[in-house]
């Protein structure tokens, strides 16, 4: 079995996205929902994180706030915009086919 850090490549992207589009949410929050949601299984590593939230913000997919998280402490919340949403549905859409592909790979004797 893998390290429970590995993620299918292109995934994370889908993972942000997916987490986002239930509420706002700041870094540390989204890396504790992913792992949380998955069993523990995955485990998004700040080093991965943080460029793929930079990146998904300058492609307009999310936008940020900075605001009082749980804690008390000034936090970058992040939040799914329109376009995200949309982003969201065509990224659904490839994973469910390429899923289903390897699927059916995996599956032949």
């Amino acid at each position: 079995m893998g390290k429970p850090s590995d993620l299918v490549q292109g995934t994370l992207d889908l993972l942000i996205l997916k987490t986002l589009s239930i509420e706002a949410r700041h870094g540390w929050a989204i890396a504790k929902r992913i792992q949380m949601i998955s069993g523990e299984v995955l485990q998004v590593q700040q080093g991965s994180l943080y460029p793929a939230l930079h990146r998904l913000e300058q492609q307009g997919w999310i936008k940020a706030k900075w605001a009082e998280s749980e804690t008390g402490r000034l936090a970058k919340f992040y939040s799914l915009t329109a376009a995200g949403r949309k982003q969201l549905d065509s990224e659904t859409a490839n994973w469910a086919r390429l899923s289903d592909a390897i699927n059916l790979v995996v599956r032949e004797a």
